[in-house]
């Protein structure tokens, strides 16, 4: 009784001192030890949920766009860029992807120093991007509209939405970031079905087509970013944080990550082009975009909600493992029904990549004050798998093997990178592999 009545009279950092096992300080720079120096969060609430369904807006109008790409690239196939090719055609979408989640490096620390307020200069420039694009004519002018700034500006609108919701939770963080990146899915169904009912149903031609699709984007920006507010106070600190990197757990995790998102882009990208390859007709592969992104709309809620329960990690992790089996799969897919049933699937297991890695991205950080600048610092790193993924599987479509290369380099690419973070990013994060981590 005595020697526990002084232990509890220690100070508080003598007795971290004391107890801290070798195994514990392996932990120090884990996901899970934010919740030791964590405020209070409101885990719910009018402010709270409507920052998180103002995300989702966001998410509809940045992510969402960017996962219509597919039609793009098979509309720029076929007239603007027909004599291009489909690695070329690409590296547009690709560059996009890159430059959205790149300018997260930007993006994310902006919101942490000034607060929600910088959503509102990109957001309007991302518009005035999408007008810019439908008086696009040559490869260069959409590389630059639709590839550079468009990516940039989205990149800059959505890392301050995403970085807000995690200020209000964190034993339901996983539920609530699923609700955003859910905004993608519903995106990625509407915008496609748009621009599809609009270039191929009417006369409007491609111009009008696209502002149509501006149009869209201004109002729901409208009403979703002024719902985007921070909850802490600005970090006054540096802008970036470098000594993030020196934390096993989080360089893991961007490692396995750059590797998931180079497998997981490909079919994104390609799938409305092998739908025709298949003998679907162009109106019909131009769907299977939206059939992806609604079938990703489960796909991210589900497993955000099971991640709160069985661990954020597991639930990245097994995303990336089931995405890259299936995708080693998609070189057997024939037939119309074939291809809409993959489709389909693949949005489902595949949905949780984005939801899951950036919740694991944003666990990272110690302080809740850090979390914009973890996240975009991480999502910086990752979006090199998005530059490198689409781009070598468009060289790989023009050889002798075609999708079956495809499919080989983006399904081991996906495999890998879950692997990785189950049986590497966890043990260097202070879990064990098993665990509900």
């Amino acid at each position: 009784m005595t020697d526990s009545s002084n232990v509890s009279n220690l100070p508080t950092t003598d007795m971290a001192e004391s107890a801290q096992t070798e195994g514990e300080k392996r932990e120090e720079n884990s996901v899970p030890k934010q919740e030791e120096s964590r405020p209070n969060f409101p885990e719910g609430g009018l402010r709270a949920w409507s920052v998180a369904l103002g995300n989702a807006g966001v998410m509809f109008c940045t992510l969402g766009y960017i996962n219509s790409w597919g039609v793009y690239q098979a509309y720029y196939e076929a007239n603007q860029l027909r004599s291009e090719t489909p690695s070329a055609i690409s590296w547009i979408g690709s560059l996009q992807t890159f430059s959205i989640l790149s300018a997260s490096l930007v993006g994310g620390p902006m919101f942490d120093r000034y607060g929600a307020k910088v959503i509102y200069p990109p957001a309007v420039a991302f518009v005035f991007t999408i007008f810019m694009t439908s008086l696009c004519k040559e490869y260069y002018q959409f590389m630059l509209a639709q590839g550079v700034l468009g990516g940039v500006t989205q990149g800059l609108t959505m890392t301050p939405a995403m970085a807000a919701t995690p200020q209000y939770f964190f034993k339901k963080r996983g539920v609530a970031m699923g609700l955003g990146v859910a905004g993608a899915s519903v995106g990625g169904v509407i915008h496609p079905i748009v621009l599809n009912q609009l270039l191929t149903r009417t006369d409007l031609g491609f111009g009008w087509s696209v502002r149509i699709e501006a149009f869209l984007i201004s109002v729901v920006l409208l009403i979703s970013c002024p719902a985007i507010r921070a909850r802490l106070p600005p970090r006054k600190s540096k802008f970036l944080l470098p000594k993030a990197f020196k934390e096993a757990g989080y360089t893991s995790l961007i490692i396995g990550s750059v590797s998931t998102f180079m497998g997981m882009f490909t079919p994104l990208f390609y799938l409305p082009s092998y739908g025709i390859s298949k003998g679907m007709s162009p109106t019909l592969a131009f769907y299977l975009s939206a059939i992806l992104n609604a079938a990703s709309f489960p796909g991210r809620i589900v497993p955000a909600i099971l991640s709160d329960r069985f661990g954020k990690l597991n639930a990245f992790a097994a995303a990336g493992v089931a995405t890259g089996i299936l995708t080693l799969c998609w070189q057997r897919v024939e037939g119309n029904a074939g291809v809409i049933v993959f489709t389909a699937l693949f949005g489902f297991v595949s949905g949780a990549i984005i939801s899951g890695g950036t919740v694991a991205l944003a666990m990272c950080a110690k302080d809740p004050k850090d979390i914009g600048t973890y996240m975009g610092m991480g999502m910086a790193w990752t979006s090199l798998g998005s530059l490198i993924g689409p781009p070598v599987s468009g060289r790989l479509v023009d050889t002798d093997m075609g999708y079956t290369a495809v499919a080989i380099f983006a399904g081991t690419a996906s495999l890998v990178g879950g692997l990785f973070v189950l049986l590497i990013v966890k043990p260097l994060s202070g879990f064990k592999i098993l665990s509900l981590g």
